[in-house]
């Protein structure tokens, strides 16, 4: 029913996310490009939200609720984290700069065949499947469309992440 264990591994996954990014961040003493802060940090965030919306079920499910009460306190709790850490992300300075750079930069073609598929529509379907969970339109489907989201989040930090490897700056040696 619950799958506490599931979602415990959904868990250490975005936690394994969180140090590989970190592990980014700090892995030479030269100064990093906004663009490059922006990536990891988007990484760490992301992959902060999917350990808390996995502990979510575990933790609240453990004070007894069941069923569309359990759920429904998932889903909201996890789209004022959502709401929470992106607006925190988006305001940074690093942000505005690499977005101002990438606009300014990059063929508006490739940012749609890019960015659409990899991070707004994950991003989008995730808020959807969250607030169907809270507005109980599917009951029968609430868990499958909860684990969707925090699925959806881990697999926004990991294409960031990937991103981010595969993509970084080269430096002079």
């Amino acid at each position: 029913m619950l799958d506490a264990d599931l979602f415990l591994e959904l868990a250490g996954i975005g936690g394994v996310f969180v140090g590989f990014g970190a592990l980014i961040a700090v892995r030479s003493g030269s100064a990093i490009q906004a663009g490059e802060i922006n990536d990891v940090r988007w990484v760490a965030t992301t992959a902060i939200w999917v350990v808390i919306a996995a502990l979510l079920p575990v933790v609240i499910g453990s004070y007894g609720p069941v069923g569309h009460e359990l759920w429904l306190v998932c889903a909201v709790v996890a789209l004022g984290f959502l709401v929470v850490m992106t607006a925190v992300f988006s305001v940074t300075p690093e942000n505005r700069a690499d977005l101002a750079d990438n606009l300014a930069n990059t063929p508006r073609a490739l940012i749609v065949a890019v960015m659409v598929p990899t991070f707004w529509l994950p991003f989008v379907v995730l808020i959807v499947a969250l607030v169907v969970v809270a507005l109980g339109l599917y009951p029968d489907q609430e868990r499958a469309l909860y684990l969707t989201a925090v699925a959806l989040g881990l697999l926004m930090s990991a294409l960031m992440l990937f991103v981010g490897v595969f993509w970084l700056r080269r430096r002079a040696t």
